[in-house]
């Protein structure tokens, strides 16, 4: 058997892979029944199908007819710069609040990207910062730091929160 396309290979072994995992943490749940789910039956489930997913697309990659393609080195800088900023919101919630924390976000995971430019930076910040106040803080009332505490008394009277 020889890889004709690698990339569809590769994220059908990564699709079993994650499967496998959750399908097999969804196991030691309480399954149930379709009408009446328990805890492990959604995760087993999703795991099951997922692998099913993953071996067809990597058998895909295993096919004649499939188109060739070889699997570019890892970013490994893109990856931290991702997963280093939702650990850094995680890290400055508290203390800066979920506005400042939001943009600090955005601006360090768009920077990862290879078409970065300050104003589309800017513009999806500013709509997640109002989707998230939206849905968070309005319509699901959580109880966030919109602020810093040295600012927030100022804030929440020009704003109202």
């Amino acid at each position: 058997m020889h890889i004709k396309n690698y990339k569809d290979f590769w994220a059908g072994v990564m699709f079993i892979a994650f499967g496998a995992f959750f399908a097999g943490f969804g196991t030691q749940y309480k399954f149930g029944s379709a009408a009446q789910m328990g805890p492990g039956y959604f995760p087993t489930v999703l795991g099951l199908l997922v692998i099913v997913l993953g071996i067809v697309v990597a058998v895909g990659g295993l096919r004649a007819g499939a188109a060739p393609e070889r699997v570019d080195a890892f970013a490994w800088p893109t990856l931290l710069l991702v997963l280093g900023s939702v650990v850094l919101f995680g890290v400055l919630l508290q203390p800066l609040g979920l506005i400042i924390s939001l943009l600090v976000l955005v601006a360090v995971s768009s920077y990862a990207s290879h078409e970065f430019a300050w104003r589309a930076t800017l513009v999806n910040a500013l709509v997640l910062v109002v989707l998230c106040l939206l849905v968070f803080v309005w319509a699901l009332k959580l109880q966030f730091p919109l602020w810093p505490s040295w600012i927030a008394p100022f804030m929440s009277s020009l704003t109202g929160y």
